[in-house]
């Protein structure tokens, strides 16, 4: 086994330094003219585009309008373009999406409830986006990555940065502010991500060479980049309104684990005979705090139970360069240490290096604990079906990995003893450790809570404020 690279790539994305997971450059907007009537229907897709309705805002339009889509497999065939292939797998996932669960959300739109999707997808649809996903080596179904967030931005000054107010989609469901809010956010959050990468690689590269100053400098700056990546986050409230997810959240729904809308699965007409199941798009797909739990060791707690399956299973909905990335990391910290780096910070006496590997743990469980609190307003307390886009039960699976984040934050609190510090960290590690037993506690009331037959969304949303761990005052 070699030792983590310096960076992964598969010509659109490069992980590493210069540009964490983000795209090596600007996504193409728009298709190239060979493909212009489905650029034609993506443009004119969207529920609201402005002021005038799109398809999406007539029940049945977009099925009609597929009718007319001419069949691209043989172009798509030639492409060899990594970047219009990339392109070309963004309009056709949006198109599937839309085409199968436009019933589903009509329905909603008049009962409140989700409705059947069509388990359907003709052959001008599934024939060339198969192809595609091919090229891609990914699942032939709206993904976070290539599709609906990392590949699916533009900046609206060229020169600005990647600041969510200054993104807009390439293609939209809904085509309100909310939407472009919500998934631009993603974007936002990960123009920070070169630093946290970076810095990943070298506290590895410090460890191996038992450099203590070196460590210290480059934990201290992964957990200033994850402060920095959660004062973005909680922009969420601001970005998209919660009372609004519904006008969207449908159409990134997955077939996998949604029986209630796809049954059996979708058939993809002239590429298989029995029809498919594949997951949705999900906020789960993001590489930062996947990478931070291999890095920091939280993955070592993960109980053995279906929620941790479900997010290893996640790991294969990536692109092939970041599955990669991961198991190199993970396969790095345990050349280092069977326990995870905290244990080889420990066998080096770099008390002050774990000091800012516990202040990492630290905005990890903020970064879950809001995302929970996402659930509980976004979610829990805006709609009556209970599954994630992703397929699995949204009241479970963030509790179950806060849980092995405090788990890992107790054991380097342990190791950390009473060892001396510098005022810097020594400040960081009293302050993490007189706060840990709040945070278990609040868990576990909202826990409580939701276990019963009957619950209120709002009283758990409103714990939060109660243990003064609100993400929105934070």
């Amino acid at each position: 086994m070699g030792f983590i690279k310096k960076e992964y790539s598969d010509g659109f994305f490069n992980v590493g330094k210069k540009n964490g997971f983000l795209p090596q450059q600007k996504p193409l907007e728009t298709l190239p003219k060979r493909y212009s009537k489905l650029q034609e229907i993506l443009d004119n897709m969207p529920v609201k585009i402005n002021d005038k309705s799109g398809y999406l805002d007539h029940p049945g339009q977009i099925h009609k309008e597929v009718n007319s889509l001419p069949n691209y497999y043989e172009k798509v065939c030639a492409e060899l373009d990594i970047m219009i292939i990339q392109a070309l797998y963004r309009g056709y996932c949006f198109l599937a999406s839309a085409y199968t669960l436009e019933p589903s959300f009509q329905h909603f739109r008049k009962t409140g409830n989700y409705g059947k999707a069509t388990s359907f997808l003709p052959k001008q649809i599934a024939q060339p986006f198969v192809e595609v996903s091919k090229k891609l080596d990914v699942y032939p179904w709206l993904d976070y990555h290539y599709a609906y967030s990392l590949g699916n931005f533009k900046k609206i000054d060229q020169k600005g940065d990647h600041k969510w107010s200054n993104l807009d989609m390439c293609v939209r469901f809904s085509g309100q502010p909310d939407e472009v809010g919500f998934i631009m956010l993603h974007v936002d959050i990960n123009q920070h991500s070169p630093s946290l990468v970076g810095s990943v690689i070298d506290v590895l590269h410090a460890l191996n060479n038992n450099d203590t100053d070196a460590a210290i400098k480059s934990l201290k700056e992964n957990h200033d980049t994850m402060k920095l990546m959660n004062s973005s986050r909680r922009e969420m409230w601001k970005a998209s309104r919660w009372n609004h997810y519904n006008d969207f959240r449908v159409f990134i729904m997955g077939v996998k684990g949604n029986e209630e809308l796809f049954g059996d699965g979708v058939i993809y007409d002239g590429v298989w005979d029995e029809p498919k199941q594949f997951r949705g798009q999900t906020g789960a797909q993001d590489d930062i705090i996947p990478m931070e739990d291999i890095f920091s060791g939280v993955i070592k707690h993960y109980p053995k139970n279906e929620l941790t399956k479900y997010l290893l299973d996640l790991r294969s909905y990536r692109p092939k360069c970041i599955q990669q990335f991961f198991k190199d990391l993970e396969e790095t910290v345990l050349s280092l240490s069977n326990d995870g780096i905290s244990s080889i910070l420990f066998e080096q006496k770099n008390f002050n290096g774990l000091s800012y590997l516990l202040g990492i743990l630290e905005e990890i469980y903020h970064f879950r604990n809001g995302h929970w609190q996402f659930v509980q307003k976004y979610i829990m307390a805006n709609t009556k079906y209970a599954k994630a886009t992703g397929g699995t039960p949204i009241i479970s699976w963030l509790p179950n990995q806060m849980k092995a984040v405090m788990n890992e934050m107790k054991n380097v609190i342990k190791l950390i003893g009473n060892n001396k510090l510098h005022d810097a960290s020594a400040k960081l590690y009293i302050e993490v450790k007189n706060n840990i037993d709040r945070k278990v506690d609040l868990l576990n009331h909202q826990l409580e809570i939701i276990n019963k037959k009957t619950f209120s969304a709002k009283k758990v949303f409103d714990l939060n404020e109660k243990y003064n761990l609100s993400d929105k005052s934070n």
